[in-house]
């Protein structure tokens, strides 16, 4: 196993286990018979969530993805939620592209930048640059530790009331945030995110119903969809527990680029398809974790 096959690896495999959406997900597909094992599905792309702050960030953590052959491509602002974005296309099209978000800490209030300071401040030096960018047990490693203090119910709750994708990453720190289904690779009837959707809800998945249950790029070419992130017990620093967002899966439907629209199904390629992402699209998708969405799940 090369080594960026064995970062993946490590990431998906926690990822399973902690998000109980993705086995479900993967047994209602090969009980309907949509996949026989869970290697039949393209992964479009995964993401995570991290702080702008001097030497963490997408600065930092895009440091391993660069070293595993990945490039930097298109830049994305999400004003509202006050984030900034970056994805990376990989080095050969078996592998997710990947979607590094930060929050900009700046723009948050007095109050919310005095407690992400508080936990960050015995950070003086980029962690990643202490890594063996060549070993891929070491960045596994990393990509799951605890890069600060374990957070206190009542900074957790203070920091959701300013920013709900504060309070996820102060908890989760660069804990996966997600993984993609490429439905069009799908079979004929499922290969769609209207078909597939419907698939979902008949399955009892509840949707992210920001802006729609059906995120569609401007240029009608990119349609996404995702689950509402389950609900985890968080154990906080004291004792105190509670349950929170953990993450969700997504789906995507990548539709075939005009200029090529006279190709046979099964000469299709990436190149072929819409590539990038959608801001549009993603600034819904990331509601996947906030209260609006997961009360009542």
């Amino acid at each position: 196993m090369n080594t960026l096959d064995f970062v993946l690896d490590g990431l998906m495999r926690r990822y399973t286990k902690r998000v109980p959406d993705v086995q479900r997900v993967l047994d209602v597909m090969t009980t309907e018979g949509i996949i026989h094992v869970p290697s039949d599905i393209e992964n479009d792309h995964i993401a995570f969530r991290s702080l702008g702050i001097p030497h963490l960030g997408i600065a930092s953590l895009e440091k391993i993805f660069l070293a595993l052959g990945y490039i930097k491509k298109d830049y994305y602002y999400f004003p509202e939620k006050k984030l900034d974005a970056y994805w990376y296309a990989p080095p050969a099209e078996r592998y997710p592209r990947i979607f590094l978000s930060q929050l900009r800490v700046q723009d948050l209030s007095s109050a919310a930048q005095k407690i992400i300071g508080d936990y960050t401040r015995e950070i003086h030096a980029d962690p990643v640059d202490a890594l063996d960018l060549s070993d891929g047990a070491v960045m596994d490693a990393f990509l799951h530790s605890s890069l600060w203090p374990l957070p206190t119910l009542a900074d957790y709750e203070t920091l959701a009331a300013e920013s709900e994708y504060a309070a996820w990453v102060i908890y989760n720190r660069y804990y996966l945030n997600h993984f993609t289904i490429s439905v069009h690779n799908l079979p004929e009837g499922y290969n769609t995110i209207a078909a597939f959707n419907d698939f979902l809800e008949r399955h009892g998945f509840t949707l992210n119903s920001a802006g729609g249950k059906i995120k569609q790029s401007p240029d009608g070419l990119l349609l996404q969809s995702a689950t509402v992130a389950g609900k985890i017990e968080a154990a906080f620093a004291g004792g105190e527990k509670k349950m929170i967002a953990g993450s969700y899966v997504e789906f995507a439907e990548r539709k075939v680029l005009p200029e090529y629209a006279g190709l046979s199904s099964g000469t299709l390629g990436r190149q072929h398809r819409r590539e990038g992402f959608e801001a549009r699209n993603a600034d819904k998708i990331f509601e996947s974790t906030y209260r609006s969405q997961t009360e009542g799940r």
